[in-house]
């Protein structure tokens, strides 16, 4: 079974957790305890060592498994489900909110997905 890490979909996660918590790059890696370049480099497609990634997960919240697409299908759980359960859980938004999010997510994903 072959496994990939998914750079870019990691850093977009990165970013959007760096944007909600109204962070520059700068002081994401002061509290990640990486280097602005790190950043820069993975910005830029490069793949973060272990150490970084779990720096980088740690200070985020982030899972790396949710990063790690496989060959295997049936071992793939539904993606759209576990992005639609995380934000319902948001305590953040209000119900109506999470609604609205949920209906552009659910069009835009018909809209894009791939069928296999």
């Amino acid at each position: 079974m072959k496994t990939s890490f998914q750079n870019e979909a990691f850093f977009a996660a990165l970013d959007g957790q760096r944007q909600s918590k109204k962070m520059t790059w700068k002081k994401v890696a002061e509290k990640a305890e990486v280097s602005a370049s790190t950043l820069t480099r993975i910005a830029q497609g490069k793949r973060p060592d272990v150490d970084t990634l779990a720096a980088l997960c740690n200070w985020s919240g982030l899972n790396p498994n949710d990063f790690i697409t496989r060959d295997s299908v049936e071992k793939d759980p539904e993606h759209l489900a576990q992005i639609l359960s995380h934000l319902r859980a948001d305590k953040k938004l209000k119900p109506e909110g999470a609604s609205a999010i949920e209906a552009m997510i659910k069009a835009a994903y018909e809209q894009f997905r791939t069928e296999h």
